[in-house]
Protein backbone atom coordinates (compact mmCIF):
# COMPACT_ATOMS: atom_id res chain seq x y z
CA UNK A 1 0.00 0.00 0.00
CA UNK A 2 1.17 3.52 -0.72
CA UNK A 3 0.82 5.63 2.20
CA UNK A 4 -0.87 9.33 0.70
CA UNK A 5 -1.48 12.36 2.62
CA UNK A 6 -3.59 15.48 1.31
CA UNK A 7 -2.49 18.68 2.38
CA UNK A 8 -5.63 20.87 1.79
CA UNK A 9 -9.31 19.40 1.36
CA UNK A 10 -10.95 22.92 -0.26
CA UNK A 11 -12.25 21.91 -3.78
CA UNK A 12 -9.92 20.09 -5.83
CA UNK A 13 -8.28 18.51 -2.78
CA UNK A 14 -11.68 16.62 -1.50
CA UNK A 15 -11.63 15.22 -4.96
CA UNK A 16 -8.14 14.13 -4.74
CA UNK A 17 -9.12 12.39 -1.41
CA UNK A 18 -12.03 10.53 -2.60
CA UNK A 19 -9.66 9.71 -5.36
CA UNK A 20 -7.01 8.22 -2.95
CA UNK A 21 -8.89 6.50 -0.20
CA UNK A 22 -12.15 5.17 -2.95
CA UNK A 23 -10.62 4.96 -6.53
CA UNK A 24 -6.92 3.24 -6.32
CA UNK A 25 -6.51 0.01 -5.33
CA UNK A 26 -3.45 -0.39 -2.66
CA UNK A 27 -3.53 3.52 -1.91
CA UNK A 28 -4.01 4.27 1.23
CA UNK A 29 -5.26 8.05 2.47
CA UNK A 30 -3.03 7.93 5.57
CA UNK A 31 -4.10 11.58 6.10
CA UNK A 32 -5.56 14.84 5.40
CA UNK A 33 -3.90 17.98 6.33
CA UNK A 34 -6.36 21.06 6.64
CA UNK A 35 -7.33 23.66 9.40
CA UNK A 36 -11.00 23.15 8.72
CA UNK A 37 -11.85 19.82 10.74
CA UNK A 38 -14.16 16.85 9.32
CA UNK A 39 -12.39 16.65 5.96
CA UNK A 40 -10.50 13.57 7.20
CA UNK A 41 -13.43 11.59 8.61
CA UNK A 42 -15.61 12.75 5.70
CA UNK A 43 -12.59 11.08 3.39
CA UNK A 44 -12.12 7.80 5.43
CA UNK A 45 -8.47 8.86 6.17
CA UNK A 46 -6.44 7.46 9.08
CA UNK A 47 -5.66 10.57 10.90
CA UNK A 48 -6.61 14.22 10.46
CA UNK A 49 -3.89 16.98 11.05
CA UNK A 50 -3.43 20.97 11.20
CA UNK A 51 0.05 21.17 10.63
CA UNK A 52 1.93 19.94 7.26
CA UNK A 53 4.69 18.91 9.74
CA UNK A 54 2.99 16.47 11.68
CA UNK A 55 3.45 14.50 8.26
CA UNK A 56 7.01 15.08 7.44
CA UNK A 57 8.21 12.28 9.61
CA UNK A 58 5.15 9.84 9.71
CA UNK A 59 6.59 6.48 8.91
CA UNK A 60 3.08 5.60 7.24
CA UNK A 61 2.95 8.90 4.84
CA UNK A 62 5.02 7.95 1.32
CA UNK A 63 3.94 10.26 -0.95
CA UNK A 64 2.02 13.83 -0.51
CA UNK A 65 -0.94 15.36 -3.13
CA UNK A 66 -0.92 19.04 -2.36
CA UNK A 67 -3.84 20.97 -3.15
CA UNK A 68 -3.44 24.29 -1.03
CA UNK A 69 -3.76 27.85 -1.89
CA UNK A 70 -1.20 28.39 -4.44
CA UNK A 71 0.75 30.85 -2.51
CA UNK A 72 2.31 27.48 -0.50
CA UNK A 73 2.52 25.14 -3.17
CA UNK A 74 6.55 25.90 -3.48
CA UNK A 75 7.26 25.87 0.30
CA UNK A 76 5.08 22.57 0.56
CA UNK A 77 6.98 20.80 -2.08
CA UNK A 78 10.30 21.33 -0.91
CA UNK A 79 9.62 20.85 2.56
CA UNK A 80 7.80 17.40 1.79
CA UNK A 81 10.78 16.14 -0.61
CA UNK A 82 13.63 17.29 1.90
CA UNK A 83 11.54 15.01 4.53
CA UNK A 84 11.91 12.46 1.56
CA UNK A 85 8.01 12.44 0.95
CA UNK A 86 7.37 12.04 -3.32
CA UNK A 87 4.87 15.16 -4.18
CA UNK A 88 2.34 15.18 -6.46
CA UNK A 89 1.54 19.15 -6.32
CA UNK A 90 -1.34 21.11 -8.05
CA UNK A 91 -0.90 23.54 -10.63
CA UNK A 92 0.55 25.87 -10.87
CA UNK A 93 3.98 24.29 -8.59
CA UNK A 94 5.30 27.97 -7.89
CA UNK A 95 4.90 31.94 -8.71
CA UNK A 96 8.02 32.05 -10.00
CA UNK A 97 10.51 30.59 -12.38
CA UNK A 98 13.41 30.94 -8.81
CA UNK A 99 10.74 28.37 -6.69
CA UNK A 100 10.32 26.27 -9.47
CA UNK A 101 14.21 25.41 -9.62
CA UNK A 102 13.69 25.29 -5.55
CA UNK A 103 11.09 22.14 -5.89
CA UNK A 104 12.66 20.33 -8.81
CA UNK A 105 16.55 20.89 -7.29
CA UNK A 106 14.45 19.40 -3.93
CA UNK A 107 13.08 16.23 -4.81
CA UNK A 108 16.20 15.83 -7.54
CA UNK A 109 18.60 15.85 -4.14
CA UNK A 110 16.17 13.32 -2.62
CA UNK A 111 15.60 11.34 -4.62
CA UNK A 112 11.64 11.49 -4.68
CA UNK A 113 8.97 11.47 -7.58
CA UNK A 114 7.41 15.15 -8.53
CA UNK A 115 4.74 15.27 -10.29
CA UNK A 116 2.64 18.45 -11.21
CA UNK A 117 -1.48 18.48 -11.99
CA UNK A 118 -1.89 18.85 -15.67
CA UNK A 119 -4.43 16.69 -15.73
CA UNK A 120 -5.49 17.52 -19.54
CA UNK A 121 -2.36 14.78 -20.48
CA UNK A 122 -4.27 12.34 -19.21
CA UNK A 123 -7.90 13.08 -20.73
CA UNK A 124 -8.39 10.38 -23.84
CA UNK A 125 -8.87 12.86 -26.11
CA UNK A 126 -5.51 14.57 -25.35
CA UNK A 127 -3.91 11.66 -24.57
CA UNK A 128 -5.26 9.92 -28.10
CA UNK A 129 -3.70 13.39 -30.02
CA UNK A 130 0.04 12.67 -28.52
CA UNK A 131 -0.15 9.71 -29.65
CA UNK A 132 -1.14 10.48 -33.43
CA UNK A 133 1.89 13.21 -33.12
CA UNK A 134 4.34 10.79 -31.54
CA UNK A 135 3.41 8.50 -34.63
CA UNK A 136 3.79 11.30 -37.19
CA UNK A 137 0.44 11.08 -38.54
CA UNK A 138 -0.24 14.80 -37.57
CA UNK A 139 3.44 15.64 -39.14
CA UNK A 140 5.11 18.61 -38.18
CA UNK A 141 2.65 20.98 -35.61
CA UNK A 142 2.21 24.27 -37.47
CA UNK A 143 -0.84 25.66 -35.81
CA UNK A 144 -1.71 24.81 -32.22
CA UNK A 145 -4.95 25.96 -30.46
CA UNK A 146 -5.80 25.14 -26.91
CA UNK A 147 -8.84 27.15 -24.96
CA UNK A 148 -10.59 27.14 -21.63
CA UNK A 149 -13.92 28.60 -21.15
CA UNK A 150 -15.54 28.38 -17.36
CA UNK A 151 -18.96 28.25 -17.00
CA UNK A 152 -19.29 31.32 -15.39
CA UNK A 153 -20.89 32.60 -11.06
CA UNK A 154 -16.94 32.91 -10.59
CA UNK A 155 -17.12 35.73 -7.26
CA UNK A 156 -14.42 38.69 -8.67
CA UNK A 157 -13.68 39.37 -4.69
CA UNK A 158 -12.09 35.95 -4.65
CA UNK A 159 -9.98 36.05 -7.44
CA UNK A 160 -6.73 37.40 -7.50
CA UNK A 161 -5.02 39.45 -9.96
CA UNK A 162 -3.15 36.76 -12.53
CA UNK A 163 -5.26 34.03 -11.56
CA UNK A 164 -6.45 33.67 -15.66
CA UNK A 165 -2.90 33.21 -16.40
CA UNK A 166 -1.37 31.11 -13.43
CA UNK A 167 -4.33 29.28 -12.87
CA UNK A 168 -6.78 28.76 -15.35
CA UNK A 169 -4.15 29.41 -19.50
CA UNK A 170 -1.27 27.79 -17.50
CA UNK A 171 -3.22 24.60 -18.52
CA UNK A 172 -3.41 25.87 -22.18
CA UNK A 173 0.24 26.31 -22.09
CA UNK A 174 1.18 22.76 -21.00
CA UNK A 175 -1.26 21.15 -23.31
CA UNK A 176 0.48 23.87 -26.29
CA UNK A 177 3.94 22.24 -25.05
CA UNK A 178 2.49 18.73 -24.76
CA UNK A 179 1.01 19.37 -28.12
CA UNK A 180 4.60 20.55 -30.06
CA UNK A 181 7.11 17.93 -28.16
CA UNK A 182 10.37 18.78 -28.24
CA UNK A 183 10.09 22.51 -28.79
CA UNK A 184 10.33 25.70 -26.31
CA UNK A 185 8.53 28.91 -26.16
CA UNK A 186 10.17 31.43 -27.11
CA UNK A 187 8.15 34.39 -27.18
CA UNK A 188 3.96 35.56 -26.26
CA UNK A 189 1.71 38.55 -27.21
CA UNK A 190 -1.39 38.86 -24.52
CA UNK A 191 -4.84 40.93 -25.41
CA UNK A 192 -6.65 40.57 -22.51
CA UNK A 193 -9.50 42.59 -20.87
CA UNK A 194 -12.41 42.81 -18.29
CA UNK A 195 -15.04 41.75 -20.18
CA UNK A 196 -17.40 39.72 -17.91
CA UNK A 197 -16.84 42.09 -14.97
CA UNK A 198 -15.82 45.67 -15.84
CA UNK A 199 -15.93 46.83 -12.69
CA UNK A 200 -12.76 44.98 -11.55
CA UNK A 201 -10.91 46.31 -14.42
CA UNK A 202 -8.80 49.16 -12.76
CA UNK A 203 -7.98 45.96 -10.01
CA UNK A 204 -6.04 44.06 -11.87
CA UNK A 205 -8.41 41.29 -12.69
CA UNK A 206 -8.39 40.14 -16.30
CA UNK A 207 -11.19 37.80 -17.23
CA UNK A 208 -11.31 37.04 -21.08
CA UNK A 209 -8.22 36.71 -22.60
CA UNK A 210 -6.00 35.36 -26.11
CA UNK A 211 -2.55 34.65 -25.72
CA UNK A 212 -0.03 33.85 -28.91
CA UNK A 213 2.93 31.51 -28.33
CA UNK A 214 5.73 31.56 -30.83
CA UNK A 215 7.84 28.24 -30.65
CA UNK A 216 11.80 26.95 -31.20
CA UNK A 217 10.65 24.91 -34.16
CA UNK A 218 8.55 27.73 -35.53
CA UNK A 219 4.79 26.83 -34.55
CA UNK A 220 2.70 29.09 -33.34
CA UNK A 221 0.19 28.38 -31.22
CA UNK A 222 -2.82 30.85 -29.49
CA UNK A 223 -4.37 29.74 -25.73
CA UNK A 224 -7.57 31.44 -25.11
CA UNK A 225 -9.59 31.98 -21.89
CA UNK A 226 -12.64 33.50 -20.53
CA UNK A 227 -14.44 33.20 -17.32
CA UNK A 228 -18.11 32.97 -18.61
CA UNK A 229 -19.64 30.90 -20.84
CA UNK A 230 -22.84 31.13 -20.34
CA UNK A 231 -23.40 27.23 -22.18
CA UNK A 232 -21.09 25.32 -20.21
CA UNK A 233 -17.76 24.07 -19.48
CA UNK A 234 -15.87 24.30 -22.66
CA UNK A 235 -12.47 22.82 -23.20
CA UNK A 236 -11.04 22.11 -25.99
CA UNK A 237 -7.39 21.97 -28.31
CA UNK A 238 -6.52 21.60 -31.82
CA UNK A 239 -2.74 20.84 -33.68
CA UNK A 240 -2.70 21.39 -37.65
CA UNK A 241 0.77 19.54 -38.85
CA UNK A 242 2.14 19.15 -42.28
CA UNK A 243 0.16 15.60 -41.93
CA UNK A 244 -3.24 16.33 -41.05
CA UNK A 245 -5.05 18.02 -38.34
CA UNK A 246 -6.41 16.78 -35.01
CA UNK A 247 -8.86 17.72 -32.91
CA UNK A 248 -9.68 17.53 -29.12
CA UNK A 249 -12.94 18.38 -26.73
CA UNK A 250 -16.61 18.53 -27.01
CA UNK A 251 -18.18 19.98 -23.90
CA UNK A 252 -21.43 17.31 -24.45
CA UNK A 253 -22.22 15.51 -21.57
CA UNK A 254 -23.23 12.74 -23.76
CA UNK A 255 -23.51 12.12 -27.61
CA UNK A 256 -27.52 12.93 -27.50
CA UNK A 257 -28.83 15.48 -29.40
CA UNK A 258 -32.59 16.59 -29.31
CA UNK A 259 -34.22 18.08 -32.70
CA UNK A 260 -37.55 19.62 -31.98
CA UNK A 261 -39.22 23.16 -32.32
CA UNK A 262 -36.41 25.00 -31.41
CA UNK A 263 -33.90 23.54 -33.41
CA UNK A 264 -30.96 20.87 -32.31
CA UNK A 265 -29.80 21.24 -28.94
CA UNK A 266 -27.49 18.82 -26.61
CA UNK A 267 -26.59 18.73 -22.62
CA UNK A 268 -23.47 20.11 -22.38
CA UNK A 269 -21.35 19.24 -18.94
CA UNK A 270 -20.80 22.13 -16.70
CA UNK A 271 -17.57 21.80 -14.45
CA UNK A 272 -14.14 20.46 -14.43
CA UNK A 273 -14.73 17.73 -12.32
CA UNK A 274 -17.41 16.48 -14.41
CA UNK A 275 -15.40 16.84 -17.71
CA UNK A 276 -12.16 15.59 -16.68
CA UNK A 277 -12.98 12.89 -13.47
CA UNK A 278 -11.40 10.38 -15.59
CA UNK A 279 -8.07 12.42 -16.29
CA UNK A 280 -8.06 13.24 -12.66
CA UNK A 281 -8.20 9.89 -10.83
CA UNK A 282 -5.49 8.44 -14.36
CA UNK A 283 -3.23 11.16 -13.03
CA UNK A 284 -3.19 10.12 -9.22
CA UNK A 285 -2.96 6.84 -10.53
CA UNK A 286 -0.06 7.51 -12.79
CA UNK A 287 1.30 9.36 -9.75
CA UNK A 288 1.57 6.63 -7.23
CA UNK A 289 2.50 4.02 -9.67
CA UNK A 290 5.55 6.16 -10.08
CA UNK A 291 6.25 6.12 -6.83
CA UNK A 292 5.81 2.28 -6.71
CA UNK A 293 8.06 1.72 -9.49
CA UNK A 294 10.92 4.39 -8.50
CA UNK A 295 10.11 5.58 -11.72
CA UNK A 296 9.61 9.25 -13.41
CA UNK A 297 6.64 10.77 -12.96
CA UNK A 298 4.66 11.41 -16.65
CA UNK A 299 4.64 15.22 -15.86
CA UNK A 300 8.21 16.44 -14.74
CA UNK A 301 9.11 19.67 -12.48
CA UNK A 302 10.28 20.85 -15.51
CA UNK A 303 7.08 20.91 -17.34
CA UNK A 304 5.37 22.42 -14.39
CA UNK A 305 8.40 25.02 -15.21
CA UNK A 306 8.11 25.19 -19.04
CA UNK A 307 4.45 26.45 -18.47
CA UNK A 308 4.93 28.68 -15.71
CA UNK A 309 6.94 30.56 -17.94
CA UNK A 310 5.00 31.06 -20.63
CA UNK A 311 2.42 31.87 -18.19
CA UNK A 312 4.70 35.00 -16.17
CA UNK A 313 5.58 35.97 -19.77
CA UNK A 314 1.96 36.10 -20.79
CA UNK A 315 1.07 38.28 -17.37
CA UNK A 316 4.17 40.65 -18.46
CA UNK A 317 2.62 40.78 -22.25
CA UNK A 318 -1.20 41.89 -20.12
CA UNK A 319 0.80 44.77 -18.43
CA UNK A 320 2.89 46.06 -21.04
CA UNK A 321 0.99 45.84 -24.13
CA UNK A 322 4.17 44.16 -25.92
CA UNK A 323 5.70 41.15 -27.25
CA UNK A 324 7.43 39.19 -24.08
CA UNK A 325 10.29 36.62 -24.13
CA UNK A 326 9.74 33.77 -22.54
CA UNK A 327 12.24 33.06 -19.50
CA UNK A 328 15.14 29.91 -19.87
Amino acid sequence: MVGVALIGAGRMGLFHGETLSRRLPGVRLAAVVDPVPGAAAKLGADRACADPAEVWDDPRVDAVVIASPIRFHAELAVAAARAGKHVFCEKPMALTLSDADRVIEAARDAGVVLQTGFNRRFAPDWAGARKLIDAGQVGTPRLLRSLTRDPGGFDPARVAAGTIFLETLIHDFDTLRFLNPGAEATEVYTAADALVEPDWRDRGLLDTAVVTVRFSNGAVGTAEACFEASYGYDVRGEVLGSGGLVTMGDGRRTGMTFSGPDGRVADTVRGDQELFAGAYTAELAAFTDAVRSGGEAPVTGTDARGALAIALAAAESARTGKVAEVAK
